[in-house]
């Protein structure tokens, strides 16, 4: 985003700032990413240049990028790694290529889709 480069931050967007904020943390040269739902405030697009460019630098720069998200499609698409948790207790800790639909259910503790809940009451 070059042409924002002398705009104040509080003047981009939220897909914007967010990208600024990657940027900054990069500047500290860092081991560990944590990002604590990076997109939630964003529209898909914007969600997806999110994340696309989190997993980019993180490969780029061999950098381990935990993202805390409760978005299962944004997930499944640029998860390497699932670790689930409910009540404060791991309840997975697999590969990407492990998780199912069911595997979502067991870290939520009820249905995901919104006909089983709906039906279910």
């Amino acid at each position: 985003i070059d042409e924002k480069a002398y705009t104040r931050a509080d003047y981009l967007s939220g897909g914007q700032q967010q990208r600024v904020s990657i940027a900054r943390v990069l500047t500290q040269q860092p081991q560990i990413i944590l990002a604590d739902e990076p997109v939630a405030s964003l529209d898909p697009p914007t969600s997806h240049q999110v994340m696309r460019d989190l997993k980019r630098v993180s490969k780029e720069d061999g950098l381990t990028t935990l993202v805390n998200l409760h978005f299962i499609d944004l997930a499944m698409e640029y998860a390497d790694r699932i670790i689930g948790m409910r009540e404060g207790e791991i309840v997975f800790d697999g590969p990407i290529g492990e998780v199912t639909e069911e595997t979502f259910e067991e870290i939520y503790g009820r249905p995901i889709r919104a006909e089983e809940i709906i039906g279910g009451q």
